[in-house]
């Protein structure tokens, strides 16, 4: 897997697939309803953030652009396997860098499927190619295409301070047109900066009557809140027995319900992670085929006891 920050926090843990520090095994999670396949379009973006888990930057490439015959593959991959799929996600880097962002779309939409594209709203959306492309899927798809929008504050200060000077206008600008030519929007947030959960929606629904936002703060699919995934934070690893004490199911976490198509540079063709969260971790990747990814994950990163298993999160919508 990748390795973690050589930091005292978690030393010594999620070193084994199977066993904790302790010697407790491990928690494993079944593929037991796949409801959403995500495709990576590649980490390339038009900005850097400060704490991207993905590192996405103008400048990398690690996960190179995923082309749309290799999606329409893994899309005929999920009806040969009959995977119970309602919903493809496409995330970055920002997915409308990929020049065949809106054909890709276009594809799952023919198949009936929803189709959830993460994006922050920039100039790679708003150029008018781009603009005349998302127009016309909405046109002939109405009510399948959602598109989330990672503003991750309600105030300009605190998410350009993540994002860059400036960057908050530009996002909202983003929404304002999507808003304007009628898509469906939602917004993804952080929820790291003291506030509980409560004010955070507060801000949010400011921010969206202010601005004439058809978003609802208070839906947690609608304005999703993500915990920091900070790998140097002490977190618990996921035992067996976890399940029992927390009072929670395996069926819970994201890995049972979905995974991610992913194209690293240098490869020959894409393999499928079992997390949208770590895309380079050795230890999920699961292989080339839909039918490699049936295997169990073994929850072995920060990440899933963070995110997943105490955070409650889930990128699906």
């Amino acid at each position: 897997m990748k390795d973690l920050p050589q930091t005292t926090a978690n030393a010594g843990k999620f070193q084994h697939s199977h066993i904790t520090a302790n010697g407790e095994p491990r928690a494993v999670v079944a593929l037991s309803h796949p409801e959403t396949l995500w495709f990576n379009t590649g980490t390339l973006c038009n900005i850097e953030c400060a704490n991207c888990y993905i590192l996405s930057s103008p400048s990398n490439d690690a996960l190179v652009y995923i082309q749309s015959d290799e999606v329409r593959s893994y899309l005929d991959q999920v009806e040969l396997r009959a995977w119970s799929i309602k919903e493809i996600g496409f995330t970055g880097g920002e997915p409308f860098m990929n020049p065949q962002m809106v054909d890709m779309a276009r594809a799952a939409l023919q198949r009936g499927y929803r189709v959830l594209i993460l994006t922050n709203a920039m100039q790679p959306m708003m150029r008018k190619s781009v603009q005349a492309g998302l127009r016309q899927l909405n046109s002939d798809f109405p009510g399948q295409l959602e598109l989330r929008v990672s503003l991750d504050h309600f105030s300009a200060e605190i998410h350009d301070a993540e994002r860059g000077v400036g960057s908050f206008q530009k996002t909202v600008q983003g929404m304002q047109w999507l808003q304007e030519n009628g898509f469906t929007l939602a917004v993804a947030g952080r929820a790291q900066w003291g506030k509980n959960d409560a004010d955070c929606r507060s801000g949010y629904a400011a921010l969206f009557a202010a601005q004439g936002f058809d978003i609802d703060a208070d839906n947690p699919s609608q304005t999703v809140l993500f915990p920091e995934m900070d790998e140097t934070v002490e977190v618990p690893e996921i035992t067996t027995a976890c399940w029992g004490i927390l009072g929670k199911s395996p069926k819970d976490v994201m890995c049972s319900s979905s995974r991610m198509v992913v194209k690293r540079k240098g490869a020959s063709e894409p393999t499928v992670v079992a997390c949208t969260l770590l895309p380079y971790a050795p230890d999920f990747d699961l292989g080339p085929s839909l039918q490699d990814a049936e295997r169990d994950v073994t929850l072995n990163h920060p990440h899933c006891a963070k995110f997943c298993v105490l955070g409650g999160a889930s990128c699906s919508a």
